[in-house]
């Protein structure tokens, strides 16, 4: 009787599973990536090689938490800080969109770094990988 019943259960988990819809996708290129992923994936490699790699002193206090397979479609990474990663974020980037436009906030924007923080991401999204330099 209990193994007619799990069939039975598997049989209607799997109707159910073949119903659902694939979740759509925004602007994608030929691996199915969107425009966000295709955006912050460019984004958060510089940023972890720009500002942590080199060590670069206004970053050291904060660690580097990605979270690229977002499935609300705004693909991220956060700096939190240093070795806590549960921590309240200071900032967020973040890409969205079918054109993957890329926005960054939190209290770290309105520090000392805004505006450097603010001129990377800008440069990063556009497709210029360099680093600015460190001081």
């Amino acid at each position: 009787m209990r193994a007619a019943a799990g069939a039975g259960l598997l049989a209607a988990l799997a109707a159910l599973a073949a119903c659902q819809s694939s979740p759509s996708r925004s602007v994608s290129d030929g691996a199915g990536k969107s425009a966000a992923l295709r955006s912050m994936e460019r984004v958060a490699i510089a940023a972890h090689r720009c500002w942590f790699a080199t060590n670069d002193p206004a970053f050291r206090g904060y660690s580097f938490a990605n979270e690229l397979n977002s499935f609300s479609g705004r693909p991220r990474f956060l700096l939190v800080p240093k070795g806590n990663f549960g921590g309240r974020p200071l900032l967020v980037v973040q890409a969205q969109g079918p054109a993957g436009k890329v926005s960054a906030f939190g209290p770290l924007m309105d520090g000392p770094e805004g505006k450097r923080i603010s001129a990377d991401i800008d440069r990063w999204a556009a497709g210029n990988q360099e680093c600015a330099p460190i001081g």
